[in-house]
């Protein structure tokens, strides 16, 4: 049950004595990120589905069915997809990302599951970035999984071919009706086995595969901390939850738990 009556600071404290304890800190990070660089969300006031529409669920079957079509929206945004691109472009990393970083270069972080499709955490710092959700940044073959820089491969031709298998490219971001892809999902599992303190920042945690990572630690009775401006579905879960934006928030942890260290 999360400590919800003390103070900010109390809290705080209480979860870099857990972090500092802990033998492998992890971090689950979402949306509320992003908000915080500029970068609106899909869903919720201001989103983007909300003003446009959401996308067809069928999105990846139809990019299979014609990925000529898929790669010439991709060349040429319209619309929802070129306010993304036009904010995906602007925004940079925020406090949060840094602190993150900074935990990480501490060694007390471990890794990163994102649910964020921006690049920021490695813009900020971080090394070890699991994008369970892909990023917007590189193109994926769906055949072997190999990414790449966008100015890495020709478009003279569309839609383009793996180098190395010549499978179909697309975007590394996963579209709905599509899997996520094996090897990124095999290294959240694996990660998560060895986890025994879980940050959530800037995500409700509601979906899935993500949102099982924090809930398999609570069942086996690991603390959970949450950093998030609501309260969620996972809020009265969570050994610590405190309330506010990642970027105010997650700094103030990170010095705390530098200075103790000192």
């Amino acid at each position: 049950m999360a400590e919800m009556n003390s103070s900010l600071d109390e809290l705080i404290e209480k979860a870099a004595d857990i972090i500092l304890k802990a033998g492998y800190v992890m971090a689950l990070t979402g949306a509320g990120m992003s908000v915080e660089s500029g970068i609106p969300p899909f869903r919720g006031p201001g989103g983007i589905w909300t003003q446009h529409g959401e996308p067809p669920l069928d999105m990846y079957q139809r990019f299979l069915q014609n990925p000529r079509k898929a790669w010439e929206e991709r060349l040429n945004p319209r619309g929802p997809m070129a306010e993304l691109a036009r904010a995906l472009r602007m925004a940079e990393p925020n406090p949060g990302h840094f602190a993150l970083a900074e935990l990480e270069a501490m060694d007390i972080l471990k890794s990163i599951i994102t649910q964020n499709i921006d690049n920021l955490h490695q813009e900020g710092g971080s090394r070890n970035v699991l994008e369970i959700h892909g990023n917007a940044s590189l193109l994926r073959c769906i055949e072997c999984n190999l990414r790449y820089q966008p100015e890495d491969v020709s478009t003279d031709e569309i839609p383009p071919t793996c180098p190395s298998c010549k499978g179909l490219l697309k975007s590394d971001t996963v579209f709905f009706g599509e899997p996520i892809p094996l090897d990124i999902l095999e290294l959240c599992e694996s990660e998560s086995e060895k986890c025994d303190c879980m940050i959530v920042a800037g995500t409700s945690a509601t979906v899935y595969p993500a949102a099982a990572f924090p809930r398999k630690l609570l069942r086996n009775n690991y603390p959970v901390i949450e950093i998030n401006p609501y309260e969620s579905e996972l809020t009265r879960h969570c050994r610590i939850s405190l309330k506010g934006p990642s970027g105010e928030v997650l700094p103030l942890l990170v010095d705390l738990i530098r200075n103790k260290m000192a």
